[in-house]
């Protein structure tokens, strides 16, 4: 899980937005949880005000009617804006599911934002409660290849618009008190999937997943419905790996796996399960935490550890991503540990805007050209 608050597995802080012009700054100084909610509002607006499209006009100027009403609270503009411009039920396209479906909406003209969330009936009214009054959003957290250092994917992380200006990992872990941690997962990655239309096809995307919700057919069948191939995918298992059936096989995401879809767990995780069951996964990437990279360039401990976990990834075939890379100096260890890519705000910070999901692959391209 990346070095962010606001993945589907919350984790805090660093211990867990036109024009080319335009866009090659932003790769510069991309928004991120560093940014304060009222800032991330007023990104959000001046990007939904920017958009030049005439069919949504009209939401524009319900916007701006609301900005200039609330000149002192754009937050409760934004909130408004998006229930006043909602589309009626019948207007969202369903997702394959094998329960009975209802639709939470929250959709307005910036429809790559705000997505109809599927959610059980018998849960309806408890996820409606969390989620109501709440804006869900997907940022991205771009991940490189090392040595070279150009953008090969990029990690899925949560984000929540309300007015108490609560993180995500505080709505996660009141969701899970509420037994409503699955549904509440599941909308986020319904989220992040519809956000991913517009990551560069020569990304990945991951996403982070609990096991449990990872096993509910309904994560099965919006994976398998979504746009990207399964071989673009990476489904993090974060939380505790002591239950983990249905990684394999015929079951859960076994069958999406044969076709490509990639598991990956973090350090922490793999430190506190046995061989054994790091044999029954049989992970595809093993990520090195934040809490291991933290100092690493003057710390014995963390660099035998870290070098551990580096031969432990050799030794069963998988790649390992180091996450959470504040400073030159702990890139350069995670490079000599030969590690196969590495994220965090040194490298790139998270953003919700597709203008930089692109320019990072458009930089990355550039540099990787000889010079001359």
């Amino acid at each position: 899980m990346a070095q962010d608050a606001g993945s589907f597995k919350p984790e805090s802080g660093s211990s867990p937005k036109d024009g080319a012009a335009a866009a090659d700054d932003a790769v510069v100084a991309p928004a991120s949880e560093d940014m304060t909610m009222r800032e991330q509002v007023l990104d959000i607006i001046e990007s939904i005000l920017a958009d030049s499209d005439a069919r949504s006009e009209g939401a524009r100027k319900n916007l701006r009617a609301l900005i200039e009403a609330r000149p002192d609270d754009p937050e409760r503009a934004l909130l408004e804006h998006l229930l006043e411009t909602r589309k009626p039920p019948g207007s969202a396209a369903k997702v394959p599911v094998q329960r009975e479906v209802a639709s939470l909406h929250l959709e307005s003209s910036d429809t790559a934002r705000t997505v109809s969330v599927p959610v059980s009936h018998e849960v309806r009214e408890g996820i409606q409660s969390i989620l109501a009054d709440k804006l869900l959003l997907t940022a991205f957290q771009p991940v490189h290849a090392l040595p070279g250092g150009e953008v090969v994917g990029v990690e899925a992380l949560t984000r929540f618009v309300g007015e108490d200006g609560a993180g995500a990992d505080v709505w996660f872990n009141e969701a899970a008190a509420a037994g409503l941690g699955t549904e509440l997962e599941i909308a986020a990655l319904h989220c992040a999937l519809t956000a991913a239309h517009d990551v560069p096809d020569n990304m990945s995307v991951a996403l982070n997943l609990t096991p449990t919700t990872s096993n509910d057919p309904r994560v099965r069948n919006l994976l398998a419905a979504a746009a990207l191939a399964p071989d673009r995918i990476i489904v993090e298992l974060t939380g505790s790996l002591e239950s983990v059936e249905g990684q394999t096989g015929d079951d859960g995401l076994g069958p999406l796996r044969t076709l490509g879809l990639r598991l990956a767990i973090s350090a922490s995780g793999a430190a506190l399960v046995s061989m054994e069951r790091i044999e029954q996964l049989r992970p595809d990437i093993i990520k090195l935490d934040r809490h291991l990279i933290e100092g690493i360039e003057s710390s014995d401990g963390q660099k035998i550890r870290a070098r551990a976990i580096v031969e432990l990834a050799r030794e069963i075939g998988a790649d390992i991503i180091a996450e959470g890379i504040e400073t030159a100096a702990e890139l350069d260890e995670v490079t000599a540990l030969k590690v196969t890519a590495a994220q965090g705000y040194l490298l790139g910070r998270p953003s919700v805007h597709p203008l930089d999901w692109s320019a990072w692959s458009i930089r990355a391209q550039t540099e990787a050209q000889p010079a001359g």
